[in-house]
């Protein structure tokens, strides 16, 4: 019998003063049946230029292997594993790299290494976070679009000699409002999204 798995998607926002600053890297995380006594399998979707990092997205971090090549435990959480993704990109591992063209790069050209990353970053990561508009920020652009409308409408009625409501009934002002898509739906989770659910809670009562 095949053993099943779970998949979430999350994100991974690059630190400031790293070639990764600004960037939303997108990660898939495939949890396993026997989890968590077996580690989950995280994968990078988005590219990205580290020397851990393969160019599939495949991690080389010791927390993703089982004893005792590797350092997961069951008292692990999901988000305390994306914490130390996010470290590795901070402060990449050249001793143990995926990237061996990349890990040599890191140690003897620091200067070109971050230029690359930075351009790859730009490339890749950074063009998303100006696709992210929140709902708040859709409704005050929706109420802002409301009134230039209706003060565009009031200067033309003025103008023109015609009435604003013949120029917008209260049914199309309803639709104007209404037709602004205010929604969620398919908004990945955040590091900070995962470690506020109660993960610890349950390694704790398993180990109980």
């Amino acid at each position: 019998m095949k053993a099943q798995t779970s998949c979430k998607h999350v994100e991974i926002i690059g630190d400031e003063k790293t070639p990764y600053s600004d960037g939303v890297f997108d990660l898939e995380i495939q949890v396993p049946e026997r989890y968590p006594m077996e580690p989950p399998k995280v994968q990078f979707l988005t590219p990205i230029y580290h020397p851990n990092i393969d160019s599939v997205g495949r991690i080389c971090l010791d927390l993703l292997k089982m004893p005792p090549s590797g350092n997961w435990k069951p008292s692990l959480s999901i988000g305390t594993l994306l914490t130390s993704i996010k470290l590795l990109m901070s402060q990449p591992n050249p001793d143990d790299p995926l990237m061996a063209d990349i890990s040599t790069e890191f140690l003897t050209n620091r200067v070109v290494f971050e230029q690359k990353a930075r351009e790859h970053t730009h490339k890749h990561a950074v063009q998303k976070t100006t696709a992210v508009t929140s709902p708040k920020q859709v409704k005050d652009q929706s109420d802002s679009n409301d009134s230039d409308q209706s003060e565009s409408s009031s200067d033309e009625s003025d103008q023109s000699g015609s009435s604003s409501d013949e120029s917008h009934s209260p049914a199309d002002q309803l639709a104007i409002q209404e037709g602004i898509p205010v929604s969620q739906a398919g908004k990945r989770l955040s590091v900070e999204d995962l470690n506020a659910q109660p993960h610890a809670k349950k390694h704790k009562a398993h180990q109980q």
